[in-house]
């Protein structure tokens, strides 16, 4: 066989086992064998076959129960049983099939049969095990951008029906410089997998300083800083931003010319924070936001800064202390916002 692959041997007549076993190490295979249905119960759980050949007829758990079994179980039902009966055992098969047997073998066993049934289950087997490890890393993948806060909801209202809260927080807009001309520099392929690189680095850097990303778009992201020391989440979203700019540079030195530049916005105070529900013709989802005029701001900074800039509001510059260094850009007319505002560009900390 082309891939490795470990068969169960069920059957309680010594020659048998012995035969299949021959038969099964030639096309490259290992074996373990059992000599009832209980036996093999505990090779499942203990070596986790590719492939099991079960004899019906055994004393003690005999293979029909054990095939049930094998079947009924979450993490066993999708190793393929071929069961082994007597050559008129038509009642047998029949129950084999009932109970979620694969196929089946007549004995006397036809070799040119047994080594067709054999490679044909391994070759399905191998593909379903591809198929499940490609969508397990997808999930896997994907669900780094699910918030910790929607998966802690899950964990305790799987309905995730949470009111929105005021709370007091800081809220990071990230977004792309010029998305729109790589967008029409590069293929929807590389762009989207050159996005998706940066994207996944800097949800690293966000998840590390406690943030959650809570709206993702193709050119940005926002996340949300929040922590009982409301200096705290402040200080937490800046480092988390600024991490983003090392990251930047780090990536952009690997790419070959393909370099990316972030523009940023960070805004700190009161907003309404919970789940929210969305609910289509075509199904329900959830996210977790924060709402009014604390995120509507950090949007807005998001938007005027320039590539590799982070600004920053008022009330986070104030909530910063000293830490950092900060240069005062004076009153600007920002977009949607009725008042001007004191708009800070944060350098780096001290």
């Amino acid at each position: 066989m082309s891939i490795p692959s470990k068969i169960l041997i069920v059957d309680d007549e010594p020659a048998i086992v012995e035969y299949l076993q021959l038969e099964m190490e030639k096309l490259g295979c290992t074996t373990v064998t059992a000599a009832n249905g209980q036996e093999a119960l505990d090779k499942v759980a203990a070596e986790s076959p590719d492939l099991i050949l079960m004899d019906v007829r055994m004393p003690g758990m005999d293979g029909l129960a054990a095939c049930r079994i094998l079947k009924g179980g979450q993490e066993t039902r999708l190793i393929p049983i071929v069961i082994l009966t007597a050559l008129d055992g038509m009642e047998d098969r029949i129950k084999g099939i009932e109970g979620g047997a694969d196929d089946y073998l007549a004995k006397p066993i036809n070799r040119r049969e047994l080594i067709t049934r054999v490679q044909t289950t391994l070759k399905l087997k191998h593909a379903v095990d591809q198929q499940l490890g490609e969508l397990r890393l997808a999930r896997d993948h994907f669900g780094k951008f699910v918030p910790e806060t929607i998966r802690r909801l899950a964990s305790v209202d799987p309905e995730l029906r949470a009111a929105k809260r005021e709370r007091d927080l800081s809220v990071l807009f990230v977004d792309i410089s010029g998305y729109t001309g790589l967008s029409e520099r590069l293929s929807p392929r590389t762009l989207t997998a050159l996005v998706e690189c940066y994207f996944s680095s800097f949800l690293d850097r966000i998840q590390e300083g406690g943030g959650d990303i809570t709206e993702m778009g193709g050119d940005g992201f926002m996340a949300i800083f929040q922590d009982a020391d409301v200096r705290a989440h402040a200080l937490k979203a800046t480092a988390a931003a600024l991490a983003l700019l090392q990251v930047t540079d780090a990536l952009n030195r690997e790419t070959n010319g393909r370099a990316l530049s972030i523009h940023m916005g960070v805004n700190s105070g009161m907003a309404l924070v919970g789940a929210a529900r969305f609910e289509g013709r075509r199904g329900v989802r959830w996210t977790f936001t924060a709402l009014g005029a604390v995120t509507n701001l950090a949007a807005r900074l998001s938007a005027a800064s320039a590539p590799g800039e982070l600004l920053a509001g008022p009330e986070t510059v104030r909530r910063l202390g000293d830490r950092y260094l900060v240069e005062p850009l004076g009153l600007q007319r920002l977009k949607n916002i009725g008042e001007p505002v004191e708009v800070h560009r944060i350098l780096k900390r001290l």
